[in-house]
């Protein structure tokens, strides 16, 4: 059984060990000292960086008039009501779509804001990374978007992060535009189609009713009656009269009947579809806010990167540690080499 390790024995090694660092004291102070300086000096060196923040929410209405003037049972949406986590992922991409930061990088100049060489070969790829670098994009907690954007001039990223934001905005109606005007002009066309064929319709009927057909069935019912009651009385005038307009009617009576019934059919079509037409000219021509925006980006007074202090007690530490261990190595070493040579 392997025998436990004393107390005499532990405070044995933490002795050596104490001797081992007052051994090397000198030189591990001014390795420390030569860490705090020079790592003092390097975090000096790095460029101050602000951070900015716009915290929005995604909304759940997409088209304009399902939110406003839908007259659907049922249809209708809550202009008030907040996105879910379907529209929050949507957001997302399209904060991050190639538009938008095509449209940022040319507003602000980013090549040349970034110090970037217009000439390099590789000045895109070098642009990407950077922007990506100082631009991010993450979901909160509350299901809310944030938009941070880091940068050496805080009113400079302050106006990336709320331009980011309004951009929102166009790069999503503009993509719901492209659809929306699309089904617009094919609602449309069947609109004005169809009241071209009522038109066509009634004038079709006023030409029948220049001819005397202006109610085919009561118009038959009385003209049978008179007909029968005519003859009953022996006047063949009137009969004549009659029957001349039956004649009339018989020819232009199922004519008349056909286009008032698609007439009367197309009129309740039109009705319908003037409603979609109302919608999609609405969807096609109008924009609503596409986001709820909690905070705005404002200047930041104090820096975020880098801390100092913090790079220079991590790096003294590291330095310090890493030096105890090779001066260890060595000893063991140079205690091993005498061991060799006596042996």
């Amino acid at each position: 059984m392997k025998e436990s390790t004393t107390p005499k024995e532990l405070t044995f090694e933490n002795t050596n060990f104490l001797f081992f660092l007052f051994k090397w004291r000198k030189l591990l102070i001014i390795i420390c000292i030569a860490a705090v300086v020079i790592s003092a000096g390097i975090s000096l060196l790095i460029k101050n960086k602000y951070v900015s923040t716009v915290v929005i929410f995604p909304t759940s209405t997409n088209a304009v008039s399902k939110a406003l003037i839908s007259s659907q049972y049922g249809a209708k949406e809550d202009i008030m009501a907040f996105g879910e986590d379907e529209d929050a992922e949507q957001m997302l991409q399209i904060l991050n779509s190639n538009e938008i930061r095509q449209r940022i990088i040319q507003k602000f100049d980013l090549l040349k804001h970034y110090d970037i060489d217009p000439e390099s070969k590789f000045r895109n790829t070098r642009l990407y990374e950077t922007y990506n670098e100082n631009i991010s994009f993450n979901r909160t907690e509350y299901m809310a978007v944030e938009i941070k954007v880091v940068d050496e001039n805080p009113q400079m990223a302050a106006d990336i992060a709320n331009e980011i934001a309004n951009l929102y905005d166009t790069v999503k109606n503009n993509l719901q535009k492209q659809r929306s005007y699309e089904g617009f002009k094919i609602v449309e066309g069947a609109y004005t189609e169809l009241e071209k064929d009522i038109e066509t319709k009634e004038d079709s009927l006023s030409i029948l009713r220049s001819k005397g057909v202006q109610d085919y069935e009561s118009q038959a019912e009385r003209l049978y009656e008179g007909l029968a009651r005519e003859i009953g009385s022996g006047n063949q005038r009137a009969v004549n009269q009659i029957q001349e307009r039956l004649d009339t009617l018989a020819k232009y009576g199922s004519a008349y009947v056909s286009l008032r019934d698609g007439l009367e059919h197309d009129k309740k079509q039109l009705s319908d579809l003037k409603g979609k037409y109302e919608e999609a000219k609405v969807d096609a021509e109008s924009s609503l806010p596409q986001k709820f925006v909690v905070d705005y980006a404002f200047k930041a007074e104090k820096k975020s990167y880098p801390v100092r202090w913090l790079i220079v007690v991590i790096s003294t530490f590291a330095t310090l540690l890493t030096s105890i261990i090779l001066i260890i190595l060595y000893e063991n070493f140079r205690k091993f080499k005498q061991l060799t040579a006596v042996e």
